[in-house]
């Protein structure tokens, strides 16, 4: 009787673990997560995208963050170590990289511009020396790490502000467009992507392609404090962006979990 005892202690031990759903780890910044309401990030509406019977969604983006002070927090370490084979990591980062990166407040965020190799060493205030990287080294860092846990790791580009430009043509003046990231962060995510063989979200395109669309009067009611962070109703249609992307995808297998 004690022998079966144990054998139904081992099995049930094991079930729960065959059992376990996936989970896709949502790493980012206040576009994705933001507490601040009515400010809303698209990864805490992805879930109406999703089939949760099949798979959990854990967003562990924070506002305020880039993709250094993710790691320097050891925010990224806490992530990684949670994650699994067959978990998927959806990242996006850019809007709080932009200052140089310094000891002051103000580039206590900032990255080296690019994707390159190239580093900078800060000395704190307290002796401490941080080496600071480019984007593309974190994001680097991200995948490598997760694809070592057996997790699948896809690259986002960052959602678009609420900022417009004219298009012209010729000496008329059309409609405005909103200013997009293909010059810099979203060129960089897409190329570490590539480089890296892993999926790519071109969310700042599929979201400003709609604000194009509907034009900056009705964004303008997505953006109720400022020109970077969403209310729930925009950080859906963003959340609808990610959701169209992965249908996109060629390599991760997340489509199937799309509703």
């Amino acid at each position: 009787m004690k022998r079966n005892f144990l054998i139904t202690l081992f099995l049930a031990a094991l079930l729960p673990f065959g059992q376990q759903k996936p989970v896709v780890y949502i790493i980012g910044d206040s576009t994705v997560r933001n507490t601040n309401s009515p400010q809303c990030g698209w990864g805490q509406m992805l879930h109406e995208f999703v089939d949760s019977t099949k798979i959990g969604i854990s967003n562990q983006a924070m506002a305020g963050r880039s993709t250094r002070t993710f790691v320097k927090e050891k925010r990224w370490e806490k992530v990684v170590n949670s994650l699994h084979p067959g978990d998927f990591l959806l990242m996006q980062f850019g809007h709080n990289e932009g200052s140089k990166p310094d000891t002051s407040k103000a580039g206590y965020r900032g990255v080296l511009r690019g994707t390159g190799e190239d580093s900078v060493q800060l000395t704190w205030p307290d002796g401490s020396i941080e080496t600071v990287h480019s984007y593309g080294w974190y994001l680097r860092k991200f995948i490598r790490e997760a694809k070592a846990k057996g997790a699948t790791p896809i690259v986002c580009s960052m959602i678009p502000r609420n900022q417009w430009n004219y298009s012209v043509k010729g000496d008329t003046t059309s409609k405005q467009l909103v200013k997009r990231a293909g010059n810099d962060f979203g060129k960089w995510a897409m190329e570490v992507a590539q480089a890296e063989q892993v999926d790519f979200i071109d969310l700042n395109t599929i979201s400003a392609d709609k604000y194009d669309e509907i034009g900056p009067d009705a964004v303008k009611k997505y953006f109720p404090g400022d020109h970077t962070h969403t209310n729930e109703e925009g950080a859906r249609v963003n959340a609808a962006s990610v959701a169209s992307g992965i249908r996109l995808l060629k390599k991760s297998g997340l489509q199937q979990y799309l509703k």
